[in-house]
């Protein structure tokens, strides 16, 4: 689907609208009229905290520590 086509909402902001509505009960006026960081900053509760890979000296650390693995 192309971006441009009148009508059409992009896969993303199908998305986002669909959460805005299940999750903060928002209906499309609402949706539309908030900013790109308010919609972030009202969905931020929702989303799993990031989870950052072990750095190199924390995975040596841990094979030192668990030698069986």
């Amino acid at each position: 689907m192309r971006a441009s086509e009148p009508g059409r909402l992009t896969p993303s902001a199908t998305l986002l609208a669909g959460l805005a509505g299940a999750l903060l009960g928002w209906r499309p006026p609402e949706f539309w009229a908030a900013t790109p960081a308010e919609l972030a900053t009202a969905l931020a509760p929702f989303q799993e905290p990031a989870v950052q890979a072990p750095d190199p000296a924390t995975i040596a650390r841990l094979l030192t520590e668990n030698p069986d693995g």
